[in-house]
Order: structure tokens, then C-alpha cells, then sequence
């Protein structure tokens, strides 16, 4: 499978130099590029045309998702191209290395069966903070047949088709949740052992990482609510693991005290829990117990995403996207 069969799609909103970076990474890679802009109001626009991308700005009185965006740069490939067979999705705020499509293109002229390959993203300043070096961590996926990817990744149009591309309901955990529907459809996900791409999430602050893994809460409650049931239960398990530190056991705990004050001291539980992830981290990269005490505060911000979903439905609103840049 050659270039000629290749497309891109950049998705941004407001990424300025990123977004410079991130296009001047595909543009002499790949020369169907798309871009779809969410309505910026930085020069992002004028930055896509430069570098003779192929523009497309969404109506944004139309409930927005990346999965929308994603859908609507599909579209643009596949009507003006017709002969794009593949594309490769990025956002903008990453880099793409220049080694990776032909590596990536090679595993899908191995395997008729594959619908997506991803490699490994790595964060642009995984130092400048502890936020960013718990993404750059949580990038790092074991290598081989994989059950979900993110966003950025080599995907078959036909495997796409098949499945009706991305969820534009979702708002928040559509590649997971599109990767399912094609694992139920017998095609499969690899991740493999090359750079992929360079990510600058840039969190510098508590308040965004808490809205980050809060987004995460509300995906997996979009995700539970249409897949939850037996036999698959995607992301039951992940719901279960939230909920039980962040609301059943404390308070379990704080009952039981009323009536056992001794029993608080239960509450040690969750440095405990802190000191065994601690002992469990096998990555040899710094700040080991800070990493430990964020994953477990991380199930507090899940519960509060979880917790914005129900209040959301109950309210019969349209799923709610959570920013945190």
C-alpha cells in the first residue's frame, strides 16, 4: 500500500503553534490533508490554509464532539479522494514522526484483518510537570493486539465504513467505544512497537488534570450506557473501581464509626493503597508516590464525571463536553 492511498485528518481548536507544528509534520508526508477547525478564534484557520490544507469549519450550533469532527474530515477524504483507502488521524496539538506511516502501512499490507494500528505518542515536556508525566506514562500501552487506541491513529476506511466511523454522541471516550463496535465486527486493533507521535498536553495545574479525569468518568458512563450489558459489560469493571473508592468505602467507613469510632482508622486504607500502587510501578520514571496518590484521587474526579452524566441525563441535556485547557 503506497501514499497515494494515504489521507489525513487534523482535527484543532485554538492550537496556534501547535497547530503549525503539528501540520508542518504531515503536509510533505501526506498530501490529502484535511483539517477541521472547531470554530477557533486564534489564527488556526489561516495557519491550515498555509499549509494547503483542505478546511473545514464546524457549525458549532450543532452539538460538538471530536468524534463529529473526526466524522466530518472522513467525509471530506473520501468525497474528494476517492482513492484514499487509509487515513491517519491526528490532532493538533501533536507532532507526527516521520518514520511512522511507512511502518504503520506495512502492518496493514500484513494484515488484511487490522483496522487500526497506533504506535507510541510520547509527551513534548514530560519534566515540565507531574500532569504531564502521567499522560506521557499513560500513553505507553503494551505492544501487541490491543482492545481500544486513542485518537491518533492509522485506520482503514473500510474498516470505518463498517462500522459507521466514530459516535458523534459521544462526546468524550469515542475511540474506545468505536474500537469495540469493530472488535464485534471480527476486525482488530495492533499496537506496535514504533515512535508514532510527539503530544504536548501542556497541564500545569490540579484543577485541569481534576477536569481531565472527570471528562474520562463521563466517558465511561457514555460508554456503560450503551454497551454496559452482559456480554461485553465495556467499562462496568472501570465504573465499579470508581465508585468503590470514592463512595462505597469511605462511606462504609464513616458509618460504621458512628457507631465503632475506632473503625476510622479504616480510612488508612487509602494510603495504604497509595503505598502498594507505589510499590507495584514498574516504569523506573520519577515522582513514584505523587503518581500513586493522583491515580487514586483520580477515581474521586471519575465519580464526579459519572455523577455530571447522570445529573445530565436526569435533566434529559445533551451529553456535556469537559474542557480542561
Amino acid at each position: 500500500m503506497g501514499m497515494s492511498k494515504v489521507g489525513c485528518v487534523v482535527i484543532g481548536r485554538n492550537e496556534g503553534v501547535r497547530l503549525e507544528r503539528c501540520l508542518s509534520s504531515v503536509q510533505n508526508l501526506v498530501p490529502r490533508l484535511v483539517y477541521v477547525d472547531s470554530q477557533s478564534t486564534d489564527n488556526s484557520i489561516e495557519i491550515a490554509k498555509r499549509a494547503s490544507a483542505d478546511v473545514i469549519v464546524l457549525d458549532m450550533s450543532i452539538p460538538f464532539s471530536a468524534a463529529r469532527a473526526r466524522n466530518a474530515g472522513l467525509e471530506r477524504l473520501k468525497a474528494v479522494h476517492p482513492g484514499v483507502s487509509v487515513v491517519q488521524f491526528i490532532d493538533g496539538d501533536c507532532e507526527l514522526n516521520p518514520e511512522w506511516l511507512q511502518s504503520a502501512l506495512s502492518v496493514l499490507d500484513e494484515h488484511d484483518g487490522v483496522a487500526v494500528v497506533f504506535g507510541r505518542t510520547r509527551e513534548r515536556s514530560p519534566d515540565g510537570s507531574l500532569y504531564n508525566l502521567v499522560c506521557d506514562l499513560e500513553w505507553d500501552t503494551p505492544i501487541g493486539v490491543a482492545r481500544t487506541c486513542g485518537g491518533i491513529a492509522l485506520m482503514r476506511v473500510s474498516a470505518l465504513d463498517h462500522v459507521g466511523a466514530f459516535d458523534p454522541s459521544f462526546v468524550a471516550g469515542e475511540e474506545p467505544e468505536m474500537c469495540l463496535r469493530l472488535r464485534q465486527a471480527g476486525w482488530s486493533i495492533l499496537r506496535i512497537d514504533t515512535e508514532m507521535t510527539l503530544h504536548d498536553v501542556n497541564i500545569h495545574s490540579f484543577r485541569a488534570w481534576w477536569r481531565r479525569q472527570k471528562r474520562h468518568g463521563y466517558a465511561l458512563a457514555l460508554s456503560a450506557a450503551k454497551h454496559g450489558c452482559a456480554p461485553e459489560r465495556f467499562r462496568v469493571r472501570e465504573i465499579s473501581r470508581a465508585l468503590t473508592w470514592s463512595v462505597a468505602a469511605p462511606f462504609s467507613i464513616l458509618l460504621i464509626s458512628i457507631i465503632k469510632p475506632w473503625a476510622i482508622l479504616a480510612l488508612l486504607i487509602y494510603p495504604v493503597q497509595i503505598a502498594r500502587l507505589a510499590f507495584r510501578d514498574q516504569t523506573g520514571r520519577p515522582k513514584v508516590g505523587a503518581r500513586a496518590a493522583l491515580s487514586l484521587i483520580s477515581r474521586f474526579a471519575e465519580t464526579a464525571g459519572l455523577l455530571q452524566y447522570v445529573c445530565d441525563r436526569l435533566r434529559s441535556r445533551l451529553p456535556q463536553i469537559i474542557e480542561y485547557k
